[in-house]
């Protein structure tokens, strides 16, 4: 039993660790910068990406017209 909470506790730990040290490298507000440039590439993405080929082809067809 106490085998477990020492398991947990140790696991808690490294996850705090990580987000210490994350914030310690980019601060907080790299976080936030990454996070938001992460939602609009996704973004970006998805919207190009249903349209690609229309966007693709228009653009060639407009060169050679």
């Amino acid at each position: 039993m106490e085998n477990n909470k020492v398991n947990a506790e140790g696991a808690e730990e490294k996850k705090k660790t990580r987000w210490k040290q994350m914030v310690k490298k980019f601060g907080v507000g790299g976080i936030i910068f990454f996070t938001v440039k992460g939602i609009i590439t996704s973004t970006l993405i998805y919207f190009l990406g249903k349209n690609f080929w229309t966007v693709i082809n228009n653009y060639f067809a407009g060169i050679f017209n």
